[in-house]
């Protein structure tokens, strides 16, 4: 019995290391060292945002070893005090999840200044992760463009009551420029929009390597010519149009955001309307040239060079620079919400800093930045109290943006977003 409970303490003290192991690794996720930065970026990414399941699994592993008599000896002891360290981190990454309304409240403390009103009104706050949401409709593959052998195709999420004038967003997926689809990314945001107004968007483009920079720029704005095309059919307003999207998708927005109407990106309809009224890149990657080092060494050589611009940098820098959100920023850009975690590590939070600073010197339209305390890059892929506060501010700091559009050019009537009850407000805070 006594070698019984020696081994069941030993194999409680691993546990308890392995444990240990994703909770610190969330802190510090590994950048560096190239064999350990796929692991760690999991790791770090799953015990962020998942930080009440490691204590949930651990608790019950934890019960087990000790009715198991893993606490006979010391290395149990020693394996419980290492646990109970780890579900302090734990719980501290939790906290700053559900912290992340702080960031947005102070991101977004310029919204009563610009419309009027402490909190802008939206129509009902919904619990926001759920795909299939009462009142909300989805229309699946529509095809909006045909080229070079590919069909695209876009969904479509919108109210199920019938309306006009409704505004609307485009999503674009992430997925570094190659894989991705819009079946897989933005549904708790999506959903959350339609589900309080919104006509939503999600689209698909052309993936690289057999599409080559700017093809994905190109069909992305052919698609929001395509939306102002079938304005009526979805009840849109096309006077208000927004874009958003994470990681490659974050990048996608922030150029359709610089680049409206620019004729090198719109080969065949250079006259289209491609403006946009709002951009909410979300862990965006906004330089390709690497001015900050904060690049992995391996990014450029091994796939922007060969896989998404089809060029070098050292021959053709200005490909690399025009491709870069952070050189494109000019003073008619529209509005800007930019997202992003400080522990991201694949789109480093120095280059979303920067990108932010050298907008807002620019543009003559609000640049709001919502720096997320603990959150890794594609936080927003998990039902997490995180993203439950972002898809909060996202809709606060839309709204606010068509109030304020609407204010400031007069259109037909729009339908109208009524403030939330304090029971419906308070529904975010108790995620």
């Amino acid at each position: 019995m006594w070698i019984s409970e020696v081994l069941v303490a030993w194999l409680f003290l691993l546990l308890s290391l392995f444990g240990a192991v994703f909770t610190l690794n969330a802190f510090m996720p590994v950048r560096r060292i190239p064999a350990l930065f796929v692991p760690s970026f999991f790791g770090s990414w799953l015990t962020a945002e998942l930080a009440l399941h490691h204590i949930v699994w651990q608790a019950i592993a934890t019960i087990l070893f000790v009715a198991f008599g893993a606490l006979s000896s010391w290395p149990g002891l020693v394996g419980l005090g290492i646990t109970l360290v780890s579900w302090l981190g734990l719980g501290i990454l939790f906290y700053d999840g559900r912290k992340t309304h702080d960031a947005f409240d102070q991101a977004l403390a310029g919204l009563a200044e610009l419309a009027g009103a402490a909190r802008m009104p939206f129509s009902h706050l919904v619990m926001p992760f759920r795909f299939r949401r009462h009142g909300v409709k989805v229309i699946r593959d529509v095809t909006y463009r045909e080229i070079a052998g590919k069909t695209l195709k876009l969904d479509v999420a919108m109210p199920e009551e019938p309306g006009v004038n409704r505004p609307a967003i485009m999503q674009i997926h992430g997925g570094a420029w190659i894989i991705g689809d819009k079946r897989e990314q933005g549904w708790p945001l999506i959903g959350h929009l339609a589900a309080n107004g919104w006509v939503c968007f999600n689209v698909n483009y052309r993936l690289s390597p057999a599409a080559t920079w700017p093809d994905h720029l190109i069909d992305l704005k052919y698609a929001l010519k395509w939306i102002r095309e079938h304005a009526d059919e979805y009840g849109v307003d096309p006077s208000f149009i927004a874009v958003t999207g994470g990681s490659a998708g974050g990048h996608l927005t922030a150029m359709m955001g610089l680049t409206a109407n620019d004729p090198e990106y719109q080969p065949g309809f250079e006259d289209a309307d491609t403006s946009l009224q709002a951009a909410v890149p979300v862990y965006g990657v906004y330089d390709f040239t690497n001015r900050l080092g904060t690049m992995l060494d391996r990014f450029r050589p091994q796939m922007l060079e060969p896989m998404i611009m089809k060029a070098f940098f050292a021959r053709e820098p200005e490909k690399f620079h025009r491709a870069s959100p952070i050189d494109r920023v000019h003073p008619d850009a529209p509005p800007f919400l930019i997202v992003h975690g400080d522990r991201d590590t694949l789109a480093p939070v120095e280059d979303a800093q920067l990108f932010a600073e050298t907008l807002r010197e620019s543009s003559e339209a609000p640049v709001m930045y919502a720096e997320l305390r603990g959150a890794q890059h594609a936080f927003d892929i998990f039902a997490s109290p995180r993203t439950a506060r972002m898809l909060d501010g996202t809709l606060r700091f839309l709204t606010s943006m068509y109030e304020r559009a609407k204010t400031a050019s007069p259109a037909p009537p729009a339908e109208r977003f009524s403030s939330p009850s304090p029971e419906q407000s308070a529904a975010i805070d108790n995620l």
